[in-house]
């Protein structure tokens, strides 16, 4: 299937500029909304999507990458760990009042399976909600046994129902290290970190990096980074540029090669309660999103073959 812009001829055809070339890139890129969907993974990928410097898109790429992996006909869990509950207004969930939360599983011991809804996105994409009681639970979770591991058992308990063969678990953290976002490592075997391409992403990558290595020393020995995405690229600035190359030559194993550019659709999608990938599927924003989620499917959970046999959180490998 053709889509429109590849069969109109339009005034900058012929012509060499930056804008004609950056059209035909955007034309080659959709491509791939038509090509073949990546291999589901044998066992559920937990992510921890986290950055503890705020403003990172780290919501935004969260709730698009799990939309787009959907699309892709994978079934897709969000958990909504922010008491803001961004994560859930994108995906289309009520999270207001009484509505049944991530609240209920981590201090009043409900199931998850109890709490999560059907996401209004393309696909088999759902979603564990937040809400604002969830800006309280640390304190109450203090009391609680086993306070670290609150969402990794109720994760374990989760995966051993029947029917529940999810295949990503995508786990959206505060903009901070407190008792939720260590549940959040505790449950996970990968963290997804998403970088700003903008002065100092590097000095909040660092002190992320310190806490991971606390968990997998008391925690959880099997969490690692396996995914770093630049996000809101300008690729007119040269800081830009020195910014993702820096970042490439410390982690060339993690960086994705898709990049997320500043795009206005990106930053509209929210207000409609849509990610933008249902948004606007043609737009750059979108496609960005889907290449990357496309790559993170293609690469697979690092060390699979390895650690098959190895006893790890829910199964993931």
């Amino acid at each position: 299937m053709k889509h429109p812009e590849e069969s109109i001829d339009t005034p900058l055809s012929g012509v060499d500029s930056p804008l004609a070339r950056e059209l035909s890139d955007l034309t080659a890129r959709r491509r791939i909304l038509d090509g073949p969907a990546p291999p589901l993974p044998s066992r559920p990928r937990v992510f921890t999507v986290s950055n503890q410097k705020g403003g990172v898109g780290k919501t935004t790429t969260t709730v698009n990458i799990a939309a787009a992996l959907a699309r892709f006909g994978a079934k897709v869990l969000v958990i909504d760990l922010d008491p803001q509950g961004n994560a859930s207004t994108a995906l289309g969930v009520d999270h207001h009042g009484d509505i049944p939360s991530i609240y209920d599983v981590l201090v009043e011991g409900k199931p998850l399976s109890s709490v999560i809804q059907k996401s209004t996105e393309e696909g088999e994409l759902y979603c564990a909600p937040s809400n604002l009681d969830l800006a309280g639970a640390e304190i109450q979770m203090f009391s609680i046994d086993r306070r670290e591991f609150l969402l990794r058992d109720a994760l374990e308990r989760f995966f051993n129902e029947p029917g529940n063969d999810y295949h990503y678990v995508f786990i959206d953290c505060p903009p901070s290290l407190g008792l939720l976002t260590i549940n959040a490592f505790s449950s996970a075997r990968e963290v997804l970190i998403p970088i700003q391409c903008e002065y100092y992403a590097l000095e909040g990558l660092s002190q992320l990096l310190s806490t991971i290595e606390m968990i997998n020393q008391g925690l959880n020995p099997y969490l690692q980074v396996s995914t770093i995405l630049l996000t809101m690229f300008d690729s007119r600035t040269r800081l830009a540029h020195e910014v993702a190359a820096d970042v490439r030559q410390h982690f060339p194993q993690q960086v994705l090669n898709a990049v997320i550019p500043r795009a206005v659709r990106v930053s509209e999608a929210p207000s409609y309660s849509q990610t933008v990938v249902s948004y606007d599927t043609m737009s750059v924003g979108s496609i960005s999103y889907i290449e990357a989620a496309h790559e993170i499917a293609l690469r697979g959970a690092p060390g699979a073959a390895s650690t098959a046999n190895q006893e790890a959180p829910h199964g993931n490998e």
